[in-house]
């Protein structure tokens, strides 16, 4: 069995980075001749429909008082007693901040290593070692590592090539799980939560706009706003916009920020440093727009302007709402 640890937004549903694994999980178990199964924390509620869609006919609830505010010590706690008690070949999760730390508890309590980070799984025959594929530093170098354990722990990167298709389940079984759980040992807890921004955000975004120390102010990104409003994008920033105060840290892009795989990022005054590389590289196309034909951001974009984006952008603006005849 290949289990895979699947998380949930706001609403309920299952998460795109979920949604990838689960594809990942797919054809490795394919690969390996046997079945895929799901693990969620919580209730039941629109799960077992996306699962289905997804080809997936099993999934595990892990229901207990001390998981209700997602604390990953006792998320990992609880997954690693279903481990023991299903073993499965592999346990797989999304590289999310939660989901990475949990499968780290879960991976020290069932005393085996964890690879994190993973952009590829290439599964030995039997009890043959497994090749897996880490991005390391940030993304900038890629690893080739063996993982060499009874059970294979590890987490993918988003961003993984369109799935194959697959049929849909017929039905879905639900096993609720309590574990066992000791209220006396310490443990984090979430204390508050606040809510996305409702719509679009950067990590689904097919267009990101964003703009960095060349846009000069909090100002300056009215014309990013209008930008991605008429190419029907979302605005984002470079940590120096965040350090300013001009953006929110929900809008930065990069390694301590949102790693994005737009299909176009237009990267507005962005001089682009490692670690704001690291969050746009994905981009399936990039448009940089600065005063400096030898910014690293300039150098790597796939197409360039060299001018200052207070002239530009206005301009691409009027034309585009010219062309829209708005």
């Amino acid at each position: 069995m290949v289990l895979t640890v699947v998380e949930r937004d706001g609403e309920g549903r299952l998460t795109a980075e979920s949604a990838e694994v689960l594809a990942a999980a797919r054809d490795l178990a394919e690969e390996l001749g046997v079945p895929v199964a799901a693990v969620a924390v919580g209730e039941t509620g629109d799960l077992p429909e996306d699962l289905a869609k997804q080809g997936v006919a099993q999934v595990h609830l892990l229901q207990h008082e001390l998981l209700a505010d997602g604390g990953p010590a006792c998320t990992g706690e609880a997954l690693a007693g279903l481990v023991a008690d299903l073993r499965p070949t592999a346990v797989l999760a999304a590289d999310s901040d939660r989901s990475t730390e949990a499968m780290a508890w879960a991976a020290a309590r069932v005393g085996v290593p964890l690879a994190t980070a993973c952009t590829a799984i290439r599964p030995g025959s039997g009890d043959d070692e497994w090749e897996v594929t880490r991005e390391r530093s940030g993304g900038i170098l890629l690893e080739d590592a063996v993982l060499d354990a009874p059970i294979r722990f590890a987490t993918l990167r988003p961003g993984a090539p369109s799935p194959s298709e697959t049929a849909a389940a017929d039905e879905v079984t639900v096993h609720v799980v309590v574990p066992e759980l000791d209220a006396a040992v310490p443990r984090a807890r979430l204390v508050d939560r606040q809510p996305r921004a409702a719509g679009m955000t950067l990590a689904t975004a097919p267009v990101v706009v964003a703009g960095g120390r060349g846009v000069g102010s909090a100002e300056g990104y009215a014309v990013l706003e209008e930008l991605a409003g008429l190419i029907g994008g979302a605005v984002g920033c470079s940590r120096v916009a965040t350090n300013n105060g001009w953006r929110p840290h929900s809008d930065q892009v990069g390694l301590t920020g949102t790693r994005i795989s737009p299909d176009l990022y237009v990267a507005c005054g962005i001089s682009g440093a490692t670690q704001h590389w690291v969050g746009c590289m994905n981009a399936r196309a990039i448009l940089a727009i600065n005063t400096d034909p030898e910014a690293p951001m300039v150098t790597r974009a796939t197409w360039a302007v060299i001018g200052d984006v207070h002239e530009v952008l206005p301009a691409v603006v009027e034309e585009l709402r010219r062309r829209s005849g708005r």
